[in-house]
């Protein structure tokens, strides 16, 4: 065996299996497989207790991001529970102040609605600036950060693949914080 120098240098788990096999080198038998790991979505929530008339919009474009994508989940807060978002219905233009990564405050305005912007993707496009999407002006209807240069007619919430892949990188990076930004669509 070399000298202890050398077995002092080593990592543990390789010291301890040198030990147990005299200093032979033993495969691993073809039975131990990785173990998977499976990491649980990170929980954003949301108060849409201010959101008045567009309350629905509301679940239903976090339930158009949960469905989309898995590392992060977005959930109502539960009565007492401070929220990582607040929505709040005004008679301005849709923006998002975010405050970091999966926290800020949305404000769902109705001067896009009165114009005759669709509700849902309107809600969609703010909660994708909460998980750190920025405007892609102009974009196409299939962009759902295109935002309003999509037009009045686009009425599409659902993230694109790009989209999904970069909030899924964004969540999945564990201590990733952002430095707060306003939106204004």
């Amino acid at each position: 065996m070399r000298s202890s120098k050398f077995v002092r240098a080593l990592p543990a788990a390789v010291t301890a299996v040198l030990a147990l096999t005299a200093g032979q080198a033993v495969a691993a038998p073809a039975s131990a497989a990785p173990a998977e790991h499976t990491a649980a979505a990170r929980i954003v929530t949301y108060d849409a207790g201010g959101a008045a008339e567009f309350k629905d919009a509301v679940s239903k474009g976090a339930a158009i991001w949960n469905e989309s994508v898995a590392n992060v989940e977005l959930k109502p807060a539960a009565s007492g529970q401070q929220a990582n978002v607040r929505i709040i219905a005004d008679n301005g233009w849709p923006r998002t102040l975010s405050t970091g990564l999966g926290r800020g405050t949305i404000y769902f305005g109705r001067q896009a609605v009165d114009e005759g912007y669709n509700t849902v993707r309107i809600s969609s496009h703010e909660l994708g600036h909460i998980l750190g999407l920025p405007d892609m002006k102009p974009g196409p209807c299939s962009s759902l950060m295109s935002g309003s240069t999509a037009g009045i007619p686009c009425t599409n919430p659902y993230p694109n693949t790009a989209e999904k892949a970069e909030v899924e990188d964004s969540f999945g990076l564990v201590g990733v914080t952002a430095a707060p930004r306003m939106y204004r669509d």
